[in-house]
């Protein structure tokens, strides 16, 4: 039976902790420099906590602790993701006012947080969904309304039919809706947005940060910069009509290729698209617009999906050479990249070329490769070369043709050089619920109008029919639908939409030093002198949203005036991802493990450290718990070794072992590697057991395993009399020249065959290792008679004798 009692431990030390108030955090301590350490915060959409989180959270403590350890001033922060789809699902599902179902699931989540043992601040604990925290929220937009980054204006929108809301296009995940899996759909709704385009230079800029190259990759092709040129195209009604008053501009990255646009596509949404339409192809036109419709972005754009269009009756006008091409409607033409309009190089563009060859559209050649001939009659040729077919600009290769081109066009009047990007402005409302309010009103008199901050927060009305119809709740709700103008005292309406989720978490990190100021969002001396954010923990999912939408609204903060940093969180790191029977853990598939029953069997130490043995922290693992018992034993053991174990000097080689175990551990924790750390204590604790061990070594051996088992080294640390925390004493430090060994084991080969080992000494020299390798019975027997034709020695390894 295990001494050690886990469950009496813990509970003993996590209420020692809570009383001394040992986890919260001085800000005005000037003697530790600060460390940040963070977690992205959970949604409360469960009764519960799953080992995802806890393969989140956990981790990233022993991380805190261990810097804590190493002599800084730590803060982290917990809190609760509370408003949006997740939580408001959860309250439809089990029939109760999300609300009431919310409060309860934080109340249950702290209780499993707190048994977790971390050393969260819960001093500065918050929830989004709290008037506290969203009059805040409020707040922010209305700083980006003062400012113009947000605005109203109607267009079509990704469409969940089951969640019955507007999904932005980060949570559309391969044409369905990351949350509930059905397929999205296009509708035109009137929405509100922020304006993040207008940082997408200053976005794809990551000097300085310490972040994994996969996720900065993902923002940048997200984000999307195109550098190249727009063309201004005049509209006819008729290969020989007289031009009309209207034009069509394109965005090109291959303006060198303009000479062989041979017609032009718009995308079905384009403004233009039914107004220059022919009478004779309106019907058509129009069907074709309905299709398009019920088709997503990514299904449109597939580069497998066959190519459809139809006509307009209408031509473009080439600037280069007058030429009068036809212009089409297309559905792999999207409105929402470039300007909704391209010119078709079938020559020079595989998508045109498809298309082209398909409806027996003129194909010219206008680049030729450097070498060698190309094969337009079978495919286009896509890459650069020298200009044909181009009047004056034939026998120009494409980089330079690009930029005389542009000056050409540009003299004309028809274009201009031009930078674009893919990112799209961040829709932001929802016709939900469970969200923040918008505090806007509209007014017949006065208009839109935002509501001064002195009425902020503008509380989310009890008692709303919150099931999803197609429209925002807040509309059946005339107690808040109804009031009066903040200008003129008129009869006014309120926006009836919410924010997004996303907003809330978007600048929560900017809150969490400040999170009992009433009296603004966050203090401004405070947060610049804590942040960025030292190190931020949390999954990879969040790429292109939530991390983007942080960088965004802290670059808009600075801008404003209110803090002084450019980036929220110098080091990023994704922990690996937890899966069951080979699927990822999520709680609307219903495949979650809950810790509970292993943290009451085993205690949170065990299943702390069992989590950490499954695999490097950043890679995950497939959740088994045969291996649990292994991490129990192992506890027992440690406990033993230093409640049990006989007292007395150390050997030689515990001594080296233990100052090879602490650079060891310190090197792993450096770099997370959790599962090292766990397997290092293993090794030195069978080692130690095996001879004495002096009260100091065992001091250190605590201090190392602190930040993986914290009660258990508590508990241990105060047994051996001391009577301040382990977590307030000093990371040890190791002497080099105990990190290698006074002897070795020196192998001896004759032939390449090893005939016999001896311990010597480490920094023995050649003729030495010879001399004793030769004077070896059982190497006598192998050479005596026989030619030594060449002695070979290995430093710190090998002798091999060579003999004939």
């Amino acid at each position: 039976m295990s001494l050690y009692e886990a469950h009496k431990v813990e509970e003993k030390w996590q209420k020692k902790w809570a009383k001394d108030g040992l986890y919260n955090t001085n800000f005005e301590d000037e003697d530790r420099k600060k460390y940040y350490n963070l977690v992205m915060f959970p949604y409360p959409s469960g009764d519960k906590l799953h080992i995802g989180h806890w393969y989140n959270f956990a981790p990233a403590d022993s991380w805190g602790r261990y810097m804590r350890l190493k002599g800084h001033n730590v803060f982290e922060p917990i809190g609760f993701d509370s408003f949006g789809l997740p939580a408001e699902n959860y309250a439809i599902k089990h029939g109760i006012p999300p609300a009431k179902s919310t409060a309860k699931n934080i109340q249950y989540m702290r209780k499993q947080l707190q048994a977790m043992g971390t050393m969260y601040d819960w001093n500065q604990e918050l929830s989004t969904s709290s008037p506290e925290y969203y009059k805040w929220t409020q707040w922010m937009f209305l700083q980006l309304y003062k400012k113009g980054l947000a605005y109203k204006k109607k267009s079509p929108v990704n469409w969940c039919p089951q969640c019955q809301t507007v999904l932005a296009n980060e949570q559309v995940q391969e044409g369905k809706c990351e949350r509930c899996d059905a397929e999205v759909t296009k509708k035109d709704l009137t929405q509100w947005f922020f304006k993040i385009r207008n940082y997408a230079e200053e976005l794809l800029n990551f000097d300085g940060l310490d972040w994994p190259r996969k996720t900065v990759l993902m923002q940048k092709n997200w984000i999307g910069k195109s550098v190249g040129s727009e063309v201004v195209f005049n509209i006819t009604n008729g290969e020989n009509s007289t031009q009309s008053d209207k034009t069509i501009t394109v965005f090109t990255t291959r303006i060198d290729t303009l000479f062989g646009a041979t017609y032009m596509v718009i995308a079905p949404e384009h403004p233009l698209a039914l107004e220059i339409t022919t009478e004779n192809h309106l019907e058509n036109v129009k069907d074709y617009i309905e299709k398009a419709k019920k088709e997503t972005d990514i299904i449109r754009s597939s580069e497998t999906r066959e190519k459809t269009g139809v006509q307009t009756g209408s031509f473009a006008i080439n600037p280069v050479n007058g030429k009068v091409i036809p212009i089409w409607i297309a559905d792999y033409v999207l409105a929402t990249y470039g300007t909704g309009a391209v010119m078709a190089v079938p020559a020079h563009d595989e998508r045109d070329y498809a298309f082209a060859k398909k409806y027996k559209l003129e194909v010219i050649e206008v680049i030729k490769p450097k070498n060698g001939e190309s094969d337009i009659e079978k495919k286009a040729f896509t890459e650069y070369g020298v200009l044909v077919n181009s009047e004056n600009f034939d026998e120009m290769e494409s980089e330079e043709a690009k930029e005389k081109i542009t000056e050409f066009i540009k003299e004309k009047g028809k274009g201009d050089f031009k930078v674009q990007y893919k990112l799209r402005d961040w829709l932001i409302s929802r016709q939900r619920y469970w969200g923040a309010p918008i505090p806007i009103v509209y007014c017949e008199k006065c208009g839109e109008v935002p509501l001064p901050e002195k009425d902020l927060p503008l509380e989310l009305p009890e008692g709303v029919d919150f099931n999803p119809k197609g429209k925002s709740p807040l509309a059946t709700a005339p107690d808040f639908v109804n009031t009066k103008c903040p200008n003129c005292d008129g009869p006014a309406i309120r926006e009836v939409d919410t924010m997004d989720t996303f907003v809330c978490s978007s600048w929560y990190f900017l809150r969490y030093p400040c999170a009992n100021n009433k009296d603004k969002a966050f203090d401004t001396a405070r947060v610049n002198k804590w942040l960025p954010v030292d190190m931020y923990i949390g999954g990879p999912e969040h790429a292109c949203m939530h991390l983007l939408y942080a960088r965004f609204f802290t670059k808009v903060m600075r801008d404003l005036g209110f803090i002084n940093f450019n980036e929220p969180f110098k080091k990023l790191v994704h922990q690996g991802l937890i899966t069951k029977d080979s699927a990822k853990m999520s709680k609307s598939k219903g495949n979650t493990v809950a810790p509970d029953e292993f943290v009451e069997k085993y205690g949170s130490d065990v299943f702390r450290m069992y989590l950490m043995f499954m695999g490097p922290f950043t890679e995950g693992g497939d959740w088994n718990d045969s291996g649990i018992k292994g991490i129990a034993r192992f506890v027992d053991k440690f406990y033993d070794l230093i409640y049990s174990q006989q007292e007395g000097k150390n050997d030689d080689a515990l001594k080296r072992n233990l100052h090879r175990t602490i650079k060891k551990v310190t090197d792993d924790l450096d770099k997370l590697q959790f599962n090292t750390v766990v397997s290092t204590m293993m090794e030195f604790t069978n080692a130690a057991l095996k001879t004495r061990i002096d009260p100091d070594s065992k001091r250190i051996a605590l201090q190392l395993i602190a930040p993986i088992a914290p009660h258990l080294a508590e508990e241990l640390w105060e047994y051996l009399g001391e009577t301040e925390s382990i977590f307030n004493s000093e990371w040890p430090g190791y002497e080099r020249e105990l990190l290698v060994d006074k002897n070795i084991e020196l192998v001896i080969q004759v032939n390449g065959k090893v005939r016999a080992k001896k311990e010597v000494d480490a920094n023995i020299e050649k003729d030495d290792a010879i001399k004793i390798a030769k004077s070896l019975n059982n190497i006598q027997a192998h050479i005596e008679g026989k030619e030594i034709v060449k002695e070979i020695y290995v430093p710190g390894k090998l002798v091999n004798i060579v003999v004939k």
